[in-house]
């Protein structure tokens, strides 16, 4: 018997993942990444889940989904929690996929490491009912941590697993998985705090700010809410302010055509990029936030060199640095 065993790399999935291989079920792990996941390497694959499946024995298959992902923020049927987590679509659509792989594979179910009321969206009893419903998966979800808890499973109903060896958790408190943990020798896993931005309420902030003024928004501008300080200078114009040289590369990195690139001609500084459709006077305004954050930010006036993206000409520019009163009336997030 085969089953998809859904890994974040968190406690809970681990520990679920680790309940059924005790029954003899062979397992493979399914990871989704998404560009607002907070524990990938380069964008590749999960650190936390693929230290998980060394620990558990066996293979991890991992999809990048940030690119379909990006409707499901955009767009969620069933609404946002208490930051920018449509948690409910999020579940659904991953378990979508997860479905189409486990018929793809031949495997027989799914297993998941969700516990009973641990999230106040996606892990109570009728949003458990209603996510399996839309996914096309009724019955064929195994939560081993719950299990006695809930209505039965059909693996649990053909006897496929043993529904006396699963368990009944519920809430919030982490006791009885840590000591789960200690009796199946797990010691190095993840704080629960969870590896999503949107649940961060600083990038909320970003984020609801572009989708309000770029409701069309793309993977590359998610990627530039994720570093430097961020100012919106109009509707259609925002700048992004490198912190340092880790970061003015990234930004460098993500910039676009008809993105503007600023910094100060002779002191050290910040990379800013500015996209929309500025005009001088927004130009002028990135300039001076650029000067507020370079080594020259106490001087009456700082030449700063812009240019666009692909464009060889830079153009220079003397301004004042912005004043602390008028900048705090630009920034979306520090």
């Amino acid at each position: 018997m085969k089953a998809i065993a859904l890994l974040s790399g968190g406690l809970d999935s681990t520990l679920a993942a680790k309940v059924v291989l005790e029954q003899g079920i062979e397992l493979e792990a399914l990871n989704f990444l998404t560009v607002f996941c907070t524990c990938t390497n380069r964008g590749e694959t999960c650190l936390a889940s693929q230290k998980a499946v060394n620990a558990l024995g066996i293979p991890l298959r991992v999809f990048n989904i940030s690119e379909e992902y990006l409707d499901v923020v955009k767009h969620p049927k069933h609404g946002y929690g208490s930051n920018m987590n449509p948690c409910i679509d999020c579940r659904i659509f991953m378990l979508k996929k997860a479905k189409s792989y486990m018929e793809e594979l031949g495997a027989s179910f799914i297993v998941t490491g969700e516990v009973l009321g641990e999230r106040p969206m996606s892990q109570r009893r009728d949003a458990m009912r209603l996510i399996e419903k839309e996914a096309g998966l009724e019955g064929f979800i195994l939560r081993p941590l719950s299990a006695k808890l809930l209505p039965l499973s059909i693996p649990e109903r053909e006897g496929w697993v043993e529904t006396e060896k699963l368990l009944g958790i519920q809430g919030r408190s982490r006791k009885p998985q840590i000591k789960l943990a200690e009796h199946f020798g797990i010691h190095d896993y993840p704080c629960p705090a969870g590896g999503c931005l949107l649940t961060d309420p600083g990038f909320t902030r970003r984020m609801k700010d572009l989708m309000i003024h770029d409701p069309n928004f793309s993977l590359n501008d998610v990627h530039l809410l994720k570093m430097g300080r961020h100012f919106r200078l109009s509707p259609e114009v925002k700048l992004v302010v490198g912190r340092n040289k880790e970061e003015n590369q990234k930004v460098e990195t993500f910039s676009r055509g008809g993105d503007i690139l600023l910094k100060t001609a002779c002191y050290p500084g910040p990379l800013s990029l500015l996209r929309g459709e500025s005009k001088g006077e927004e130009i002028k305004k990135a300039a001076s936030i650029t000067a507020r954050y370079s080594k020259a930010k106490d001087l009456e006036e700082v030449e700063v060199v812009f240019k666009k993206v692909n464009e060889e000409r830079m153009i220079s520019l003397w301004v004042s640095p912005i004043s602390e009163t008028e900048i705090e009336g630009l920034m979306i997030c520090e």
